[in-house]
């Protein structure tokens, strides 16, 4: 074995887990090692149909971490601010590693809801938290759905290159 397919082995295990823990561009990387494997073997088994499939197939993983878990806080009722909040706690919860990415959503849900509804507090508290954990589901779902994309992705590869053996 090559250290090529090595290398494209490490980086396909690597972006698995990197579609769970955070400040690891999961799909990029088991994209990047997909075709690793692909070129080592010169193109011919996977070629760039099945590749183009691939980075359509990642690309999709990205866009599907943001929306869910707007969508996540929009299905019950968030204003617009929570939106951005839950988007800005994403991204802002990368910096804090695990805990962060867990509870970056709520947090940055509930601190849009709050700004967004100051008028009474007590309802505002109790609404904003629905908003938070609608926001965290959010997060959750996508997760979920960017391993089933991972996942598909390693599929796709394998039975290509297997098919073409």
């Amino acid at each position: 074995m090559s250290i090529l397919f090595i290398l494209a082995i490490v980086l396909v295990v690597v972006g698995f887990i990197g579609t769970v823990l955070p400040a690891l561009p999961g799909a990029t990387l088991i994209f990047g090692g997909l075709a690793l494997a692909a070129y080592a073997d010169n193109f011919a088994k996977v070629g760039w149909v099945t590749l183009t499939v691939l980075a359509v197939l990642a690309a999709l993983s990205f866009t599907v971490d943001f929306l869910a878990t707007m969508f996540g806080a929009k299905r019950v009722g968030a204003s617009k601010l929570a939106i951005i909040g839950a988007a800005v706690g994403t991204l802002g919860g990368l910096a804090l590693g695990v805990v962060g990415v867990l509870i970056g959503p709520f947090v940055g849900a509930v601190a849009g809801e709050l700004l967004h509804q100051r008028k009474h507090p007590r309802e505002s508290i109790a609404h904003a938290s629905k908003v938070g954990i609608g926001a965290w589901l959010g997060f959750l779902f996508g997760t979920v759905a960017k391993l089933i994309i991972a996942s598909v992705m390693i599929g796709i590869f394998a039975a290509v290159y297997a098919s073409n053996s």
